[in-house]
């Protein structure tokens, strides 16, 4: 789609050149995005250490780790209306501060109930980020264009999971894992006062260069103030939540269980699985962009917007499931390295065209309001998949058998989910 628009007001040369500012503010977002998954990846890193530290089984390991998740997803709901509310530029600036903050006084816990509390603070500090990165893409891009630069912005969080093991690991063997709080928490503090430097709205005109005949009908359409609880009466929503919560358990048994998998399952020492670990997450990196590419491809090549967004989730989560199911049954390494590698692959394609298909569906002003229930559905999934999972290692002496075939079960619930439940209602579809 061309940036212009035969009804667009004529800008100069200097302000077209001022649009490009949106691609360093995805390129900036992406950073965001791998200091918050950094921070996120810390506790699963350490997970052996600090379960031998503080004399945690399996099972109260398992609490630890949710302990982000249940708050996140809870607090995904009043974050996605304050975004709409204040912006983007507010909001992710108090959120990459606050949640700094709260890593570097989690390096100073002495038990698990500190702990516990640090995870939970995490969470709520953490619920901002997508929801703004979400509303920035949707200010600054036109439909055809967007599902590519909102799945740049998801590869952030995939590239912190590639290099989190062996970064968070080096820095957990040469400063403790006190250290590697601290030096993290760091970070997110210099990305919180850069961004309040550079982050700036479009103003009207690059609006219009930006989205033409789109921003007059996403301005028409937002006059009727449709309430917030609106959403929560719709069956997409529900359905995109449903969705969400399968695709979301099995990435974040991933996520909190894949290190400790490598050591206790496959006999890795904790240096090799910090290199192993990040495999999967690598290729993670490729299926989000493959995803937010794929959309925007058949987006322009005519496809329904909401069905363009369809494809590509549903695809990568039966794919994924095809792959992870598999491997409660493979006994050697390789294989079962390449298998979770394909399931973690195909897991992200959907997740851009997730965050896409909430700005396609909810009028203009309540974009971050869907997102952030949409979210709230996959971290209640992320929330639960630790847990479950540390019960059936407790309980089964370690076996991962059947970690994998709920985890590839719930990606099949995921796709039915989107590709039967979800459809674009608007009028223009009908």
């Amino acid at each position: 789609m061309s940036e212009t628009t035969a009804d667009a007001p004529q800008l100069t040369r200097a302000e077209k050149k001022t649009i490009r500012i949106r691609w360093f503010l995805v390129g900036f977002l992406i950073l965001g995005g791998v200091v918050n998954y950094l921070d996120r990846s810390t506790l699963s890193v350490a997970n052996t250490t600090i379960a031998g530290e503080f004399g945690l089984d399996p099972f109260a390991m398992g609490l630890l780790l949710s302990a982000f998740s249940w708050p996140y997803a809870i607090a995904n709901l009043p974050a996605g209306y304050l975004v709409d509310k204040f912006g983007p530029k507010k909001m992710f600036a108090f959120a990459a501060g606050a949640w700094s903050l709260v890593s570097i006084v989690t390096a100073a816990a002495n038990s698990f109930g500190v702990l516990y509390a640090c995870r939970v603070a995490l969470g709520i500090t953490e619920s901002p980020f997508f929801t703004s990165a979400l509303k920035v893409n949707e200010r600054w891009f036109n439909k055809s264009e967007r599902a590519l630069p909102v799945s740049l912005v998801n590869t952030g969080s995939q590239i912190a999971n590639a290099i989190a093991p062996p970064l968070l690991t080096f820095l957990l063997l040469t400063m403790s894992w006190r250290g590697m709080f601290i030096i993290v928490g760091a970070f997110g503090i210099v990305v919180a006062l850069v961004w309040l430097r550079i982050y700036r709205d479009p103003t009207l005109k690059e609006q219009a260069l930006i989205k033409g005949a789109e921003a007059e009908a996403r301005v028409a359409a937002s006059v009727e103030k449709v309430g917030w609880g609106r959403l929560l009466v719709q069956s997409n929503t529900w359905f995109m939540v449903l969705g969400a919560f399968g695709i979301f358990y099995t990435v974040w048994v991933y996520l909190t269980w894949l290190p400790s998998y490598l050591q206790t399952a496959r006999g890795f020492s904790l240096a090799e699985s910090g290199w192993l670990a990040s495999l999967p997450f690598l290729c993670g990196i490729v299926g989000v962009i493959f995803g937010g590419w794929l959309s925007n491809r058949l987006v322009r090549r005519g496809v329904n917007t909401v069905r363009a967004r369809k494809i590509p989730i549903v695809g990568g989560a039966i794919l994924a499931a095809a792959a992870v199911l598999p491997v409660a049954y493979v006994d050697s390494t390789p294989l079962a390295v390449v298998l979770l590698s394909v399931g973690y692959f195909a897991s992200q394609v959907p997740i851009g065209c997730l965050w896409t298909l909430a700005s396609d569906i909810a009028p203009s002003n309540q974009v971050a309001s869907l997102g952030a229930i949409q979210n709230f559905g996959g971290f209640i999934g992320a929330a639960v998949a630790p847990v479950v999972t540390g019960a059936i290692l407790a309980s089964t002496g370690g076996n991962y058998t059947l970690v994998f075939l709920i985890g590839g079960v719930l990606l099949l619930v995921g796709a039915l989910s989107y590709g039967l439940f979800v459809k674009d209602r608007s009028l223009a579809a009908s």
